[in-house]
């Protein structure tokens, strides 16, 4: 049928069709079809190629994500019915239903002080069993749980009564706030009014540098894309071990695409420290990702736009002349 395998992802097969192109992803025995006419493929994959297909409409749940529109016909996507059944899960496991709370953690928590009794063998199960369950509503659309269940996750091995309690807060969460909604707002966010300051380069060992595109990368076609990026960091996130916490926040447009939110590697002892490496990382993921953007012949709308709360990595990041004290952060510079 004229498709190919994309270079970023195996499991989505592309095809020209002249100023766009066509998507089909693939997972086990189940595809999404992105086209503006997918009513011919549907009609090919069973007429000339004999496959037994089922539920082909409009796509409305996909690997536990569900699918709608709002009153406006803004098309969104949120795990709800996933969301009810690990919340009957834990109803069914715990023997109550989670109790409401307005937040995953409560702020300032810190699990790792944690000195309640240790968890049975049995207990230990059930709660590597709930934070999977809550990894999966991370991987589907619900970032606003990343940092806790992350740090909850760390505890796997070896629970305290005191960590199985902050997952079921989690639970409590997601039943307070279980319909909450991402909207695929495909609009390009407007930075005009932003100034972005120019540098001189030339006297840098990236004089004329420019962005890699792959040679091998199919011809960007369709409506372009804006990406924006936010990062932060939390210092002194575990009080243990003294590390930092990464959290980052991809859009493209209007719609928020990826999340991340990690234990830092390194020890910093001030602000600046923990939030460049949370500046390098992102810019690492932006790469890997415009890439993508790239493999699956999505034009991209000039700079990715970074947006960061500490003007001092800021500074340090764009401006060719600053001055790195640290050398493991003038190599992160590079």
């Amino acid at each position: 049928m004229g498709f190919f395998p994309s270079e970023a992802e195996k499991d989505i097969w592309m095809r020209d069709k002249g100023d766009h192109c066509e998507h089909i992803a693939v997972c086990a025995d189940d595809s999404m079809i992105a086209s503006r006419i997918p009513e011919v493929i549907v009609k090919a994959l069973v007429d000339e190629h004999t496959f037994k297909l089922k539920g082909t409409r409009p796509t409305e749940f996909c690997l536990g994500c569900d699918f709608c529109r709002d009153k406006q016909g803004v098309p969104c996507h949120a795990p709800k019915k996933h969301i009810e059944k690990i919340l009957d899960n834990c109803r069914r496991i715990c023997g109550t239903w989670p109790k409401a709370a307005h937040s995953p953690l409560v702020n300032g928590d810190h699990p790792e002080l944690d000195t309640s009794d240790p968890l049975s063998e049995d207990d230990q199960k059930v709660h590597q069993s709930l934070v999977g369950a809550l990894q999966w509503v991370i991987q589907i659309g619900r970032f606003d749980i990343t940092t806790a269940v992350m740090t909850l996750s760390r505890f796997r091995a070896m629970p305290r009564q005191g960590h199985l309690d902050r997952v079921k807060r989690i639970h409590g969460y997601l039943s307070k706030m279980r319909h909450a909604t991402i909207k695929i707002r495909t609009d390009a966010p407007d930075y005009s009014a932003i100034p972005v300051k120019m540098y001189d380069w030339e006297y840098s060992c990236y004089a004329d540098a420019e962005e890699e595109i792959p040679p091998d990368s199919p011809k960007p076609k369709g409506k372009s894309i804006t990406m924006t990026s936010y990062f932060d960091a939390n210092l002194y996130h575990d009080v243990i071990s003294g590390k930092a916490v990464t959290s980052i926040l991809h859009l493209f447009n209007q719609t928020p695409i990826n999340w991340f939110s990690k234990l830092q590697s390194t020890v910093e002892t001030a602000t600046f420290g923990s939030e460049y490496v949370a500046a390098r990382t992102c810019t690492e993921q932006i790469i890997d990702l415009r890439l993508t953007l790239r493999y699956l012949g999505v034009p991209i709308n000039g700079r990715t736009m970074v947006f960061g709360d500490n003007e001092s990595v800021i500074n340090s990041s764009a401006i060719p002349h600053s001055k790195m004290h640290k050398r493991w952060v003038a190599l992160s510079y590079h």
